[in-house]
């Protein structure tokens, strides 16, 4: 990881940007978007991924497109708050294949799980595998009715002076 923002210049922060939004560029296509040579693209490239700022690429799946059409934040409150239970229960969640995004979170509740399935009998088969074994205090399920913003990459001139 780089230590000092400094490092990274508006270069960097262009072409991460370009490939926030595009994953797939070829490097040539990302040398011309952001007005460098091919090698010199390259360079920063190699040393944006070797310091962890790139961590790799994905294709953007419709997951509605293969039946996975429900998503359900859990919001989950538990009285256990010992290392030992928080990491059995990090453990377990991480197991469940319905979770895409699992978050412990402060405030009044203790962690926010996001979750896709297949409807609400798909639903209720996760949260049948989440209680089991663990107690907890309270769980909710907010069932999303739309995806107004998804998947949106934050925008890196936030961190232009």
């Amino acid at each position: 990881m780089i230590d000092n923002m400094e490092k990274i210049d508006k270069l960097d922060l262009s072409i991460i940007s370009c490939l926030q939004k595009d994953g797939a560029l070829s490097q040539r296509e990302l040398a011309d978007r952001v007005g460098l040579s091919q090698n010199a693209c390259w360079r920063r490239l190699q040393r944006l991924n070797a310091c962890g700022i790139i961590r790799g690429t994905r294709a953007e799946v419709s997951l509605v497109a293969l039946g996975l059409d429900l998503t359900v934040f859990v919001m989950i409150r538990t009285s256990h708050h010992a290392k030992a239970w928080a990491d059995g229960f990090r453990q377990h969640v991480e197991r469940l294949p319905e979770v895409t995004e699992f978050y412990r979170i402060g405030g009044d509740w203790d962690y926010l799980i996001k979750v896709v399935c297949r409807g609400m009998a798909g639903y209720d088969r996760f949260y049948q595998k989440l209680i089991t074994d663990f107690e907890l205090s309270t769980v909710t399920g907010f069932f999303s009715m739309e995806a107004i913003i998804e998947n949106r990459p934050p925008d890196l001139r936030l961190l232009e002076d």
